[in-house]
């Protein structure tokens, strides 16, 4: 691809002002969901504000832009060896997620590239510019073994770019030539642009699809989640899903406590009716930098409970704000833990719904279609 759209390096924000707080923590910018860039954990430099005696009662704020860059990735399918992550491989063609989610246990990962979990890792995202080509080849390697491949598991493989990039769209066009199944988590309604694809893939069980809906408030979503689908939007995607004959899965991820887990059973109870066959749930995991953003979210936007979220939070996790032993990593230990499953349990037999298992697909119709040079391959 040698250009890019140019709304993508458009500006995203317009300038804006905003008032110095009295508890120091910045206004949120409009749009994103990460209050500001926190230094990641290789960084060698350290900033920090320091008082100059000069007036800030108003202050103009750079435009937060998003910029996409194309890159030449080396390797296209990851391998999952985590015993409590129900796939083996996976596909994720970006880096980087422009729906901003401020609790995204992937944010951490933008430290490799020297970039900050914040507002960089929603602002600076690249894309995989060889996908296609890479996935072919791995395809066709003779020693490959089909397994269910997942798209969207380390950032949203619908995220707004893909609109106009198309890579997800090209990877499901391949999958469906090699009858390669396929499952997709999203919170994306960009979706449903691809219903004809998604149409063949399913109608050959080789598609699943499961939609992380994290809240029916539109406010809360508008700071939690700001750049994703509204969750009316969600559930139109579930009615899709299950219009093609899927039964589509719902993903409360993550369960905040005193945040958003009032509303499992509401979730629970639209999901259903929309259509949805199973459901699952993840508590709120804050490896790394995450804990530095989520907690400068929620200071800002919940001020009256932040360490009582914490507090519960703490408590979920042994007593550290996160615990990444395998088997309670997703869904914690203790008492609190211990309501939010049994709630989750009662609410999933109440609207017959089953536990998660959009894994189980059909990998006996994998084939390798013929390609121009094959002949001369066995020479």
């Amino acid at each position: 691809m040698d250009t890019l759209p140019k709304w993508l390096d458009t500006v995203i924000l317009n300038s804006m002002r905003t008032r110095a707080r009295p508890d120091s923590i910045p206004a949120p910018p409009r749009g994103r969901g990460a209050l500001g860039n926190p230094e990641h954990r290789f960084t060698r430099v350290e900033n920090r504000a320091v008082d100059d005696g000069w007036p800030r009662e108003i202050e103009d704020l750079p435009p937060v832009r998003t910029t996409v860059t194309a890159e030449t990735a080396k390797t296209i399918i990851s391998r999952n060896q985590s015993p409590d992550v129900p796939f083996e491989q996976s596909i994720n063609p970006y880096r980087g997620c422009e729906h901003g989610c401020v609790y995204c246990f992937a944010r951490p990962s933008h430290s490799y590239l020297d970039l900050s979990p914040g507002l960089d890792f929603e602002t600076k995202l690249f894309f995989k510019q060889n996908a296609l080509q890479l996935l072919e080849a791995e395809l066709r390697n003779p020693k490959y073994e089909c397994k269910p491949i997942v798209l969207g598991i380390n950032t949203d493989a619908y995220q707004p770019i893909e609109r106009e990039l198309k890579i997800t769209r090209q990877l499901l066009e391949l999958l469906l030539e090699y009858r390669h199944p396929v499952s997709i988590l999203t919170k994306g309604i960009t979706i449903l642009r691809d219903l004809d694809v998604l149409g063949e893939l399913a109608d050959r069980n080789l598609l699943s699809v499961s939609v992380s809906l994290t809240t029916m408030d539109n406010e809360l979503k508008r700071t939690l989640e700001p750049r994703t689908a509204s969750p009316t939007g969600r559930l139109k995607v579930i009615r899709a899903m299950a219009d093609l004959g899927l039964k589509p899965g719902v993903l409360v991820a993550p369960v905040i406590p005193q945040v958003n887990d009032r509303e499992i059973e509401s979730i629970l109870e639209a999901a259903a009716e929309a259509g949805a066959g199973s459901a699952g749930y993840v508590l709120l995991r804050l490896p790394h930098e995450l804990k530095t953003v989520f907690r400068e979210w929620l200071e800002t936007h919940y001020p009256d409970r932040a360490k009582h979220v914490m507090s519960l939070v703490q408590q979920m996790r042994g007593g550290k704000e996160y615990d990444s032993a395998f088997g309670t990593r997703m869904t914690g230990t203790g008492p609190f833990a211990t309501l939010i499953r049994n709630r989750f349990r009662v609410a999933q037999r109440k609207f017959g719904l089953a536990a998660d298992d959009r894994f189980e697909l059909d990998t006996t119709r994998f084939r390798r279609p013929a390609r121009s040079g094959d002949q001369l391959a066995l020479l």
